[in-house]
């Protein structure tokens, strides 16, 4: 099963990065405001950025290396992709 790395953009402009075995599922829950203590009340919520991986651990592991990138770094990432 393939895990997937994303970046959602808020309302307000902030990036929230996450991982899923399930895509469709996990933003509709973002979408519902039942996703993440963060995302809730920033919506409505676009999908800026996804990229497979193989496993959690590795999603796991991206997920913090975007995590650790600054704003104008992630910005660079969601536009390397449009």
């Amino acid at each position: 099963m393939d895990w997937i790395v994303y970046i959602l953009k808020c309302a307000d402009g902030t990036l929230y990065t996450g991982i899923t075995n399930d895509l469709e599922r996990r933003l509709a829950q973002h979408q519902s405001g039942n996703g993440a203590k963060y995302t809730k009340g920033r919506g409505p919520l676009e999908l800026v950025y996804q990229e497979c991986c193989l496993d959690r651990g590795f999603a796991s592991k991206r997920e913090n290396q975007i995590k650790a990138l600054g704003k104008q770094a992630k910005l660079l990432l969601v536009s390397s992709t449009a």
